[in-house]
Formats: C-alpha cells, sequence, structure tokens
C-alpha cells in the first residue's frame, strides 16, 4: 500500500480517535489517507491551537492525543504546545511533513531542521526515509508516550515518502504494566511515616495521571494524616473531604505554608520539580520527604528526599497502607488551625457584590452553579491563583489548569478538546483578556464543531499577573495595559454567541442560564484586582505562621 496509507492504519492500530491540526501542501497525501479512515480529522485555525487540543486530549484520556502541521512555519508553530506536553507529562504526537528528500524540488524554501528542533522539546523524535519504517516508527512512539513520565513525540513524513509504496505489516500494540517498588523502599517508607510526629501528604500531578484515587482515600482514612496538593494534582482526591487542607498555589507565606514548615515529614505522592514547588526544602530545617512516584527524584537545591519509593504509585500506596500502624504520638491539631484559618481567608470576598467582579466572586459562583463533573480549563494569568486556591476541585481532572510551561493561549483550545472528549459533561473555559486574544481565533472551530461551550473572558486591559509581580517588586506601573475589542460582537462575528456582565449580582444566573444553553457562549467579565497585593502579599506575609 502508499505509505501514507500504511502510516494512517498505524495510528488506527494504535487507537487514535482524531487528528487536530493545519495541513500544508507536503501532507496531502497523509490527508487523502485519514479521508479514507476512521480517523477524524479536526482542522483548527492555527498549529497551536491543534497542539493544545491534542495535549489536552492525552491529559484527560492518557492516550497520546495527535496534532497535524505542515513543514517549516507549520511545523514551528507547534514548538510550544511540545513544550507544554514535554514540561505537563501529556502524551502528545505531533505529525509534521517535509519537502521531498530525495530530490530537491525547491531547493531551502522553508526547510528547517525540524527532528533536530524537536529533539530537546520531546522523547522521541524521527524523519521517515523509507515507508517500511513507519510500523516500528509509529509503535516505538505510542510506546515511549505512554511511560511515566509521558509526553510528546515528532514524526516527520516527507511528501515523496509519503506517496512511495511499501509492503511492511503493522505491528500489534502491547502494553507494559509498570514495574513495582521494591520491598525494602515500602518498608523504609512506613517506618519513616511511623516514627514522624507530624506527616503531612502531598499530593501531585502524576497522582491524576495514574488514577490513584482509591488507594490514597485508604491510607488517608485508615491513617487519619491530612494532606495538600499541588495545582495540577488538584481533585486526585474530594477537597469536601475534612482532611484537605489546601492547595500550594503560591511558593511560600502562603498559610498552608505554615503546615508545610511545622511538618516533621512530607509524604510527596506524585509530585516532581517540574511543576512550580509547592514547598522548598532547605538544609539543617530537620523535615524529611518520602519521594514516591513512577520515576526517581531529580534532585536541586530545593528538593533532596531522604527516601525514594520508585515504581507504580498506586501500589506503593496501597502497600504502605497495608503494612502502617496508626501511632498514638502522631499529631496533626496544628493542621486542623491551618485549615480553619485558610478556609477563612478564602471565604473573604466570595459573596462581595462590588463591581467589576472580585476573583474570589468568581470563583464562589462558577463552583456553586457547576457539577461536580463539571470541566474548567484556565488559561495563565492572575485568576489562575484564585482558582488553585478557592476552588474545591471533588474529581481528578476537573480543573485543568498548566503549573509547568505556564503558557498563555491554552485555555480555549484545552476546553474544545476537553468537551470532545466528554462531550456529556458542561465545559468551561476561563482566560484573561491577554490570553485569550493569543488563540482566539479558535472560536471558529469551536462553532464549526457544534460544541456546547462557555468562554469566560476576565477583562481588565492589562497583563494582571505581570502587574501584580511588578506592583509586588516596587516597580511603577508601567508597559503592561491595552486595548480589547467589542467582545460580543467579536463573539458574532465567529457565529458565537456573547454576552456582557454588567453587574455581579447577575453573574451567578448569568453562567447559569449560558451552561444550560446549546452553542458557544463568550462572557465578558470585567474583573478587579486591586486586591491582589494586600490579600497576597501584606496580609499574608503579616499573618501567616503566627497561629
Amino acid at each position: 500500500m502508499k505509505a501514507s496509507d500504511l502510516f494512517v492504519k498505524a495510528l488506527e492500530n494504535e487507537g487514535v480517535e482524531y487528528v487536530f491540526g493545519v495541513p500544508g501542501e507536503e501532507n496531502l497525501d497523509f490527508v487523502e489517507s485519514l479521508r479514507e479512515s476512521s480517523i477524524r480529522l479536526i482542522l483548527t485555525r492555527h498549529e497551536q491551537g491543534a497542539g493544545f487540543m491534542a495535549a489536552t486530549y492525552g491529559r484527560l484520556t492518557g492516550r497520546p492525543g495527535v496534532c497535524l502541521s505542515t513543514l517549516g512555519p507549520g511545523a514551528t508553530n507547534l514548538v510550544t504546545p511540545a513544550a507544554y506536553a514535554l514540561l505537563g507529562a501529556m502524551p502528545m504526537l505531533m505529525i509534521t511533513g517535509q519537502k521531498p528528500i530525495k530530490h530537491s524540488k525547491q531547493g531551502r524554501f522553508q526547510i528547517v531542521d525540524v527532528v533536530a528542533m524537536m529533539r530537546p522539546l520531546t522523547q522521541y523524535t524521527r524523519q521517515f526515509v523509507d515507508g517500511n519504517n513507519i510500523p516500528p516508527g509509529v509503535r516505538e512512539a505510542f510506546r515511549i508516550m505512554r511511560e511515566e513520565r509521558p509526553g510528546p513525540a515528532h514524526l516527520e513524513l516527507p511528501e515523496d515518502i509519503a506517496s512511495e509504496h511499501t509492503e511492511a505489516q503493522l505491528i500489534e500494540p502491547e502494553f507494559a504494566r509498570r514495574a513495582e517498588a521494591g520491598r525494602k523502599a515500602i518498608e523504609c517508607a512506613v517506618e519513616m511515616i511511623e516514627n514522624a510526629m507530624r506527616p503531612l501528604i502531598l499530593i501531585g500531578a502524576a497522582a491524576n495521571r495514574n488514577r490513584t484515587s482509591s488507594a490514597l482515600e485508604q491510607l488517608i482514612a485508615k491513617t487519619g494524616i491530612p494532606f495538600f496538593n499541588t495545582q495540577m494534582g488538584k481533585g486526585v482526591i474530594d477537597e469536601n473531604h475534612e482532611l484537605y487542607i489546601g492547595t500550594a498555589a503560591l511558593s511560600d507565606h502562603d498559610y498552608i505554608h505554615c503546615a508545610i514548615d511545622r511538618a516533621d515529614l512530607i509524604i510527596n505522592i506524585g509530585h516532581d520539580v517540574i511543576e512550580k514547588p509547592p514547598f522548598f526544602m532547605r538544609h539543617g530545617d530537620g523535615r524529611k520527604v518520602i519521594h514516591i512516584n513512577n520515576f526517581s527524584a531529580s534532585v536541586d537545591s530545593v528538593y533532596f528526599p531522604q527516601a525514594e519509593v520508585v515504581g507504580d504509585i498506586a501500589d506503593a500506596v496501597e502497600r504502605i497502607g497495608e503494612r502502617i500502624t496508626v501511632q498514638p504520638d502522631w499529631t496533626f491539631e496544628y493542621y486542623m488551625r491551618v485549615k480553619h484559618q485558610l478556609d477563612e481567608h478564602i471565604g473573604m470576598l466570595a459573596a462581595d457584590n462590588s463591581f467589576p467582579v472580585k476573583p474570589q466572586r468568581l470563583v464562589a459562583d462558577m463552583r456553586a452553579v457547576l457539577p461536580d463533573d463539571g470541566i474548567v480549563t484556565l488559561d495563565n494569568g492572575m485568576y489562575k491563583i484564585w482558582f488553585a486556591r478557592n476552588y474545591r476541585a471533588t474529581l481528578p481532572n476537573t480543573l485543568l489548569l498548566d503549573n509547568a510551561l505556564a503558557t498563555m493561549g491554552a485555555g480555549l483550545p484545552s476546553a474544545m478538546a476537553a468537551k470532545i472528549v466528554h462531550p456529556e459533561r458542561k465545559v468551561v473555559a476561563v482566560c484573561g483578556d491577554g490570553g485569550f486574544m493569543m488563540n482566539s481565533q479558535e472560536i471558529e472551530t469551536a462553532v464549526r464543531l457544534g460544541l456546547d461551550l462557555v468562554v469566560v473572558i476576565l477583562t481588565d486591559s492589562a497583563y494582571g499577573m505581570i502587574k501584580w509581580k511588578q506592583e509586588g517588586m516596587g516597580f511603577d506601573d508601567f508597559g503592561l495595559d491595552f486595548r480589547n475589542p467589542d467582545f460580543v460582537t467579536y463573539a458574532e462575528a465567529y457565529g458565537a454567541q456573547g454576552h456582557r456582565l454588567n453587574s455581579t449580582a447577575e453573574l451567578r444566573d448569568c453562567l447559569t442560564r449560558l451552561l444550560d444553553t446549546p452553542g458557544v457562549h463568550l462572557l465578558d467579565v470585567p474583573i478587579d484586582y486591586s486586591d491582589n497585593h494586600r490579600l497576597l502579599n501584606e496580609e499574608l506575609q503579616a499573618k501567616t505562621c503566627l497561629l
């Protein structure tokens, strides 16, 4: 068969459902092969949107999402999604085209070395120089992408290779079970926990990926050890749990860091240092850390665990739970005081009726109107801290944020992918006006696909996160303000429905109505970040750890 047909059959063989992308001249054989396949081609308006959609598909399903671009400028537009998937541990395959490699058709026009460009951003990258190499190349890419840590891979299919004929055969997928941690490592962890006075559990992103909720629930129920999570670990355990003390939304100086500083042992389940650190280790502070993950710790100046349990996370947590004996000397009263103080702080301004809307009120109203399985995807901006701290996620992967690359522009494409994966669920994208405009053209894609989607645009006509940092560092307000289009008219130009919030009192009813109305809705919400510095700088640093 034709090599491009074989490539598509290899993707079908791996269970691929969708290819997101922007094809070019060099992809036309591949596109024709897709036309006659079971795989759905979803045409986007920019390669970056396609990449973010593929990465989010991988994040939600555990199966690699696939995106497509042509050579040169199309391929370079996938660099940011590649880094997004690499740092965020999301399985994603990028397929790019290339000019013929056996003879020059247009000299060096549009040609860059895409394989070399992708090498530091992927776990596997190769150019096919022979159609017979397609089956093993595709199988190896999918095998690597699904390992821990998962991440992106890249395959380049040149135009002349795509059109040649091959008699190569497909390779059937085989999925290996993850290795189990050694007995001595489990015993060491149990001993350290039993010997601690104030153990504390940290839940990170890998616990979300590996569906460890059941094992963790059993461990926490048996031991009564309180827990907190990272931003990308939200929802692994229902955050309404009485032993949940909070999310590490800031790197330091939040109430939760009082608990972290008072702990003498942190049981770190599924976190690695690529996500913004939830705490800093310091030499001589007496606090120990157990690293429980599918891979060894990457040691640096703020993370150097004293023990490691390397292997399947759910299995390791279950075995620790089976062997551990609850100790009468464990004391958690201080943690509960921290929880109480943080809950009070989170409640501030949650019912504030002033306009523009306070971020705390936005989070409270959105939590009130969304069902437990509703999905919120966040772009990157100041509001991300408030959602991470204040939004109680009750199920895994229901608050999707990026705390690894932390790029702007991913919120809308991520919501579109979430709705494609879970069409039965309510999905809301929350974007700042800066981040939204970086991939706003994908509104046309969402309308064309017939998605039911609510996009909340928080407008302050500035890069608000950087303004907060600017103020906190004592600099003058300078260089971060801009003007926005009329978002209602902008939405309607794409065939979506545009709405503008005129009072905070209308927010909850407005969100409910839009979630219950089919179609793509853009809601322009003026946001007031004026209390950021007081609530997240002055007040926290003055009050924390004085409990």
